[in-house]
């Protein structure tokens, strides 16, 4: 990376847009709860595509969308948690650990007995925009991370589509990845004991940021910003040292990987908006595929 006026500049193709921006951290474990009612309590975070409301729901509670202007999902990320989707006519059940697509449109979903609730929207919402504790971080989009688009709709239509998270694992595969129009969430394999220090995988995005939401154990984000032609935008590196629940929003072009520390259960879930297409692209990495369509060309 050179400065324009470097004569060096014209030897290296143009760079990307680089911008450095601060991690996002929602420490639901500590913060206070943006809602709480008969319903239960609901923590919201944003990054710059998605919004995600992490909910400790009551008994019998009910959770309602009126007019959602697009897809969103829900993750039931417990057994145990009986809960009812609706939308329109269709009425679909499950009895806990599973996944929910949901429609655009009016919906709800009544857990029976309570119980942890993870719903992940895009940020085409204004109304949920604004209940997200951190707004004020993405009051200007940020321009290395192109405008949202979602992906094409699906060819059966919209509907409530339900996929339990009981996926056994399969070499060669990554993680249990499931995707819609707006969404895409990977749940890898619950870990026990701490991760190994010696087979670690730093990497970055080019121009997507990773919502990393830990369900259980000790985690550790590090990230490494990059260096610009301006020394006095440098930052140091972060190890960022977080409990669960909690969601850790990683910018774009920052090296990062994560460690787990919890001597029992560790849990973490990725959220991409829109969906990864290099994930799309690996033959039955998402389970999802044949539901939805790739992006027109995007195979070729």
């Amino acid at each position: 990376m050179y400065d324009k006026t470097d004569p060096r500049s014209a030897l290296a193709p143009a760079p990307a847009v680089v911008e450095l921006h601060e991690a996002q951290y929602g420490l639901f474990y500590r913060d206070p709860p943006v809602e709480e009612d008969a319903d239960g309590r609901s923590w919201y975070l944003r990054g710059q595509n998605f919004i995600l409301v992490y909910g400790e729901a009551a008994p019998g509670a009910t959770l309602k969308r009126s007019g959602q202007p697009d897809e969103y999902m829900v993750l039931l990320p417990d057994p145990d948690t009986p809960a009812t989707a609706s939308a329109g006519e269709q009425v679909e059940r499950t009895d806990g650990h599973a996944l929910f697509v949901m429609p655009p449109g009016d919906s709800s979903i009544t857990l029976d007995r309570g119980g942890r609730v993870v719903r992940i929207f895009s940020a085409e919402a204004p109304d949920l925009v604004a209940r997200c504790a951190n707004a004020s971080a993405y009051a200007e989009r940020h321009g290395n991370i192109p405008a949202f688009r979602p992906w094409p709709a699906p060819p059966d239509g919209f509907r409530i589509r339900m996929y339990g998270l009981d996926v056994p694992v399969e070499p060669g595969r990554f993680g249990r990845i499931w995707r819609c129009t707006t969404v895409m969430v990977n749940i890898p394999d619950r870990q026990r004991g701490p991760r190994d220090l010696s087979k670690v995988s730093p990497h970055h995005h080019d121009d997507f940021e990773q919502g990393s939401l830990a369900l259980e154990g000790l985690w550790r984000h590090h990230m490494r910003w990059p260096w610009t032609v301006d020394m006095r935008d440098w930052r140091e590196d972060e190890h960022a040292e977080v409990a669960s629940p909690s969601l850790t929003v990683i910018p774009a072009q920052v090296i990062h990987t994560s460690t787990w520390h919890s001597p029992d259960a560790n849990q973490l879930v990725d959220i991409f908006a829109p969906p990864r297409l290099d994930f799309s692209l690996k033959p039955g990495w998402v389970l999802n595929e044949r539901d939805y369509p790739l992006p027109p060309g995007a195979a070729s």
